[in-house]
């Protein structure tokens, strides 16, 4: 998109917004600095460009994009492994528009970025972005986490896989576990008061080597982040074909299904 077309930065992104999304971050133990919030800047400028030719996301309004997709995906970092942050190899599954793993990126440009998406229309605004902003050591990989999570050269390579994709904690679990090192963790950001999600979920879980932690609350008290630690190497048979994880969760007889999530 050609400078000329874009709205004017006052309209889109003030200097109110940029304080609360240092503020946001400062909060998680974040620093940002100029240079990063006018990366921000810019990716909520791509963000909304692109997205008026491929509905990328129904959140467009710059408050709502801070605190629903930024502020969010960069509260995964409380449930990051003790350590340096800059030194993690993170996978995110089902990034979607990028969110959390770009976020992630962007206030810790030290982390080794994979972003798995399998619609190709995303997957190439995700390599424009990735490009526009000049975040290096950064992949996009266009394929479905069932087939990718088997393929030797990203199972179990990753310290941390995230995912704010909308399946319920057993179907993301399968999707996820099989990209985790042993000692490694998957972190999913999930609206509270799913108890029995999570409680459905622990077999699936334990299937897959993983050991559910308590989870993290937040300042919003309508989310929270589920932790899971892997705790074993996940079979071999996991994650199973292609659809079959939504249609068939592990650790669920057939035919008994969620209730609304």
């Amino acid at each position: 998109m050609a400078a000329s077309e874009r709205p004017s930065t006052a309209t889109i992104w003030t200097q109110r917004q940029r304080s609360a999304l240092a503020g946001g971050a400062a909060a998680f133990g974040l620093r940002l600095g100029v240079d990063q919030l006018d990366r921000f800047h810019q990716y909520y400028d791509e963000l909304i460009s692109w997205n008026r030719r491929f509905n990328l996301t129904a959140i467009t309004d710059p408050d709502e994009v801070l605190g629903k997709h930024f502020l969010d995906s960069l509260s995964c970092v409380l449930a990051f492994p003790p350590g340096d942050p800059q030194s993690l190899a993170l996978i995110d599954v089902g990034t979607g528009a990028g969110f959390p793993g770009i976020p992630l990126k962007l206030a810790l440009p030290g982390l080794h970025l994979a972003l798995l998406e399998a619609t190709q229309k995303k997957a190439l605004f995700l390599s424009h972005v990735l490009a526009s902003l000049g975040l290096a050591d950064t992949t996009v990989l266009n394929g479905r986490a069932e087939e990718l999570g088997q393929v030797a050269e990203y199972r179990e390579r990753f310290d941390v896989a995230v995912s704010r994709a909308v399946a319920e904690l057993a179907v993301l679990a399968e999707y996820c576990l099989p990209f985790v090192r042993v000692g490694g963790r998957f972190i999913a950001p999930k609206k509270t008061g799913i108890e029995e999600e999570v409680k459905s979920a622990q077999e699936a879980i334990s299937i897959l080597g993983g050991k559910l932690m308590p989870p993290i609350s937040l300042a919003d008290p309508t989310r929270q982040l589920i932790v899971v630690d892997k705790v074993r190497p996940t079979p071999r048979a996991y994650p199973r074909r292609a659809g079959l994880p939504p249609k068939r969760p592990l650790g669920r007889p057939r035919g008994v299904a969620m209730g609304p999530r």
